[in-house]
């Protein structure tokens, strides 16, 4: 089974944690469902169930290395993050704003060196999006539910858990077009076509990742009329998984999946 997920630290019935579930058949990614949370015990819940996945989740999994050394925090991954998940919101927002204050204009946030190449946000940023908050509820509920994470993280090696990033592959469609807004001035029809763009090359298998998205016609029209967004990315990060758990990939590179060498640390996210 294959999954995608969608995250919100603080997840409601207003805006919930959508998974994508699929499977891969050669080139072919088929969405059989899309599954909501509005906790996040019931998504750690999930998570922890014995079925063997290989899932793509769209929040970071470390922090930048410069920061974590500048902070004085532990340097190997499990005590790192085991000292974040310690602090409060609160805690984080000052120490993170308080870095960022003894640095020169154009350089505030930390970079890990994954950002480059994914165009991601930085892992320490608390707002727009507040990714560092993702981080911090996010990952401590992967590890509970005994998952791997390769590279960083030894669990159970049939459950395995990437960083996946579906703003990389929704760029690589659209380029600088935005398709989604929790605004709801911002959505737009132009968001809505941007959507439908995004869709239709995955459905046709025009990615560098060389994959076909196969999809009921609900489902596609839940991915398309769901303004936000969210739907959508699950879908992109399940995509992404999909490469991922490619034989070819499964068992290429020093973690496998595809990754490369990278800072054990800091992470890397799927695909970059």
């Amino acid at each position: 089974m294959l999954i995608g997920c969608d995250f919100s630290s603080s997840p409601s019935r207003r805006k919930p944690i959508v998974l994508a579930v699929g499977e891969l058949h050669q080139q072919q990614v088929r969405l059989l469902r899309l599954e909501t949370f509005d906790t996040l015990a019931a998504w750690g819940q999930w998570l922890a169930r014995p079925e063997p996945w290989v899932g793509g989740f769209d929040l970071p999994f470390g922090l930048p290395r410069e920061l974590v050394q500048t902070l004085g925090w532990p340097l190997e991954w499990r005590d790192c993050m085991a000292h974040y998940v310690s602090l409060s919101r609160q805690d984080i927002r000052e120490q993170f704003a308080s870095f960022c204050n003894a640095r020169p204009v154009g350089g505030k946030f930390a970079h890990r060196q994954t950002d480059g190449p994914a165009g991601s946000s930085p892992s320490m940023k608390w707002v727009n999006p507040p990714v560092a908050y993702m981080l911090h509820a996010g990952v401590p509920c992967l590890i509970e539910a005994g998952v791997s994470l390769p590279g960083l993280h030894v669990g159970d090696a049939s459950r395995v858990a990437l960083e996946a990033y579906p703003g990389l592959l929704a760029r690589e469609v659209l380029g600088a077009r935005s398709y989604k807004s929790d605004d709801k001035a911002k959505q737009t029809p132009e968001r809505l076509l941007a959507r439908k763009d995004i869709l239709s090359a995955l459905e046709r298998g025009q990615t560098r990742l060389g994959l076909r998205l196969k999809l009921s016609t609900i489902l596609s029209e839940q991915l398309v009329q769901d303004p936000s967004g969210d739907a959508l990315d699950a879908t992109l990060c399940l995509v992404q998984a999909a490469w991922a758990a490619q034989p070819a990939q499964r068992h290429s590179g020093p973690h496998g999946y595809g990754l490369p060498a990278f800072d054990p640390l800091e992470g890397w996210i799927l695909t970059a």
